[in-house]
């Protein structure tokens, strides 16, 4: 089993590795970067819109059951 400082050494060496990586991917393949930029900022549209309208939708608690202030807004409707 390897000690904390063990561990901490590894994820240093990680991330180290993961940034040379990152540095040499966009300095050698910058015109390949650039040209996928348009199609990741399509794709990032309909995906915000999958994520954030997730928690719209109603006011219910986790019983399914409408919140006080929804049912007195309804109730003034009619």
């Amino acid at each position: 089993m390897q000690s904390r400082h063990q561990q901490r050494h590894h994820n240093w060496v990680l991330w180290g590795f993961i940034a040379v990586a990152a540095f040499f991917l966009l300095t050698e393949h910058t015109a390949h970067v650039m040209g996928i930029l348009p199609y990741l900022l399509l794709a990032a549209c309909p995906l915000m819109h999958l994520f954030m309208q997730r928690h719209h939708g109603g006011h219910h608690d986790a019983n399914g059951k409408s919140s006080p202030s929804q049912e007195q807004d309804e109730g003034e409707g009619s």
